[in-house]
């Protein structure tokens, strides 16, 4: 018995909007797609990382003479702050390849992306009023330019999840999201180049124009743990973006057979 067929929008996972239960139901697309590095081989990885880092946050590096014990959360706090552009980077990116290529999975992968980086900016956020409460006697100042830029394009993209739950899952949604997504990505540098150009140092400076601003276990430890923040990052990212396919796939199937 033959099926009518009905061109539609792909949904995000590789599924479609409008389409027949024969063609909804076609084995030939994946549930998930294949990677070189394994997820099990990423969770070990960031096991091993951030276990790594906790050590010689701890336990190596050495202690700071102006600001003692509380400046071992810069290793957290840099950290996490270079992972959020990282992932807010990687969900503007997959935001264009959504608009250029019409690749209904890449604006899930921007979804996730962008999710992963307000995970992060929020830690972000938290240790640093945590640390500027310790040392400086203040949760937040509101003069101080480089926390006011971060805490804009963390409320910016937070925004995201706004539109995008406004609206009902197909193409609008997707391109609307996509095209705010890449507004946002300007953001990105402002905020990193505000730590940079701030009069008062209130950040610390890991690179300048003449290299590493310190080295020895500090730099080793740091390093650590920014691998540790990126791998934990990426394995998180995977792991809500599997879930996130799954999910669609199940409720496509749904529709068909109940």
């Amino acid at each position: 018995m033959s099926s009518v067929r009905h061109r539609g929008s792909r949904e995000p996972g590789g599924l479609s909007y409008g389409r027949g239960p024969a063609e909804n139901c076609d084995n030939s697309q994946p549930l998930v797609r294949s990677y070189r590095i394994s997820l099990p081989a990423l969770a070990a990885a960031s096991l091993v990382l951030v276990t790594t880092a906790l050590v010689l946050v701890f336990f190596v590096a050495p202690t700071d003479a102006d600001q003692g014990f509380s400046q071992r959360i810069f290793y957290f706090h840099v950290s996490i702050a270079f992972t959020s552009y990282l992932c807010f980077g990687l969900g503007a990116w997959k935001a264009l390849v959504h608009l250029w290529k019409r690749d209904p999975d890449a604006d899930l992968e921007s979804y996730v992306g962008i999710h992963q980086g307000v995970i992060f900016g929020s830690l972000v956020l938290i240790t640093g009023s945590i640390w500027a409460r310790i040392s400086w006697g203040h949760w937040w100042l509101w003069s101080e330019n480089q926390l006011v830029l971060f805490l804009v394009l963390f409320l910016f993209y937070a925004a995201y999840f706004m539109l995008r739950f406004s609206l009902d899952a197909g193409p609008q949604r997707a391109n609307l999201c996509a095209v705010y997504a890449l507004f946002g990505v300007v953001l990105i540098p402002v905020s990193f180049l505000a730590i940079r150009l701030a009069q008062r140092f209130i950040h610390p400076v890991v690179f300048t124009r003449h290299g590493a601003a310190f080295g020895g276990w500090i730099m080793v430890t740091y390093l650590v743990s920014q691998a540790a923040m990126i791998v934990l990052a990426y394995t998180l990212y995977r792991i809500e973006l599997s879930g996130k396919r799954l999910d669609v796939r199940l409720r496509e199937l749904r529709r068909v057979y109940v």
